[in-house]
């Protein structure tokens, strides 16, 4: 039976390590899932990383992937609005998934509003306090000077250095951190309750930290975030009065 009001959230998929086969099958897994949601979901959130690494030419983008593209096209084409938010591994989206696809791309954290909740979502990395060499990373990366002359290289030299580099991400080494004991100290969950002074958000939730963590902020608020689809696939759903996050297993 079709509902079609569900909200959908997936990040951190990694597509591309550690491997082509293990790429491969997490790309099907992946696609599997979109499909068992098809009937259900009125939005899909992919807060950033759906790619270990992506660059995209006017006539050229990487290689593979025709599985998961074909799925997203076709739920776009379905009614299904695609929201995809830049993460530090694919932040060089440019206009491919918006005009190919007809997905809504962010460079920034959201504020949303559905069913009378608030919402707030974004990747989650350079927020809060701390982390001062990755922001001077990042800005060094997004700065189109950077990104143009980068663009100027030959696509089989510039992905396969990219994609060089990319093998050395803790995805592609499988490492992966583990909760904090103190939870207070997370820099998102410190990033969640300062915006809480400000104003009120029902939920939080964001990727990037490969943690699955559902925590609760006090007065009605809580602080999500999806995890990792590498070693241990989360995603989770909103179905207009609760939100759920859920271990996928096929």
């Amino acid at each position: 039976m079709k509902t079609n009001n569900h909200l959908y959230f997936i990040s951190d998929v990694h597509l591309g390590v550690p491997t082509y086969e293990d790429s491969l099958a997490r790309e099907k897994r992946l696609v599997s899932f979109l499909q068992s949601i098809e009937d259900k979901a009125s939005d899909l959130f992919i807060l950033g990383d759906l790619f270990d690494m992506w660059f995209e030419y006017k006539q050229v983008i990487p290689r593979g992937y025709v599985r998961l593209l074909g799925q997203l096209a076709r739920m776009s084409d379905a009614g299904i609005k695609l929201h995809y938010f830049a993460g530090n591994h694919d932040m060089w989206i440019f206009d491919y998934f918006e005009k190919e696809i007809g997905a809504i791309i962010y460079r920034h954290p959201q504020s949303f509003l559905f069913n009378n909740k608030r919402f707030y979502l974004g990747h989650g990395d350079g927020l809060g306090p701390g982390d001062k060499s990755y922001k001077f990373i990042k800005r060094i990366f997004a700065g189109k000077l950077n990104q143009w002359m980068f663009a100027r290289l030959h696509p089989n030299f510039a992905l396969g250095l990219a994609n060089k580099l990319s093998s050395r991400s803790r995805a592609a080494n499988g490492n992966f951190e583990e909760e904090s004991a103190d939870i207070e100290a997370e820099f998102l969950v410190r990033y969640c309750k300062k915006l809480l002074t400000k104003e009120h958000y029902d939920y939080f939730i964001f990727g990037h930290r490969h943690i699955a963590i559902d925590y609760n902020l006090g007065n009605k608020s809580r602080y999500i975030n999806l995890g990792e689809w590498v070693k241990n696939p989360h995603y989770a759903y909103f179905d207009g009065e609760t939100l759920k996050l859920i271990k996928y297993k096929k």
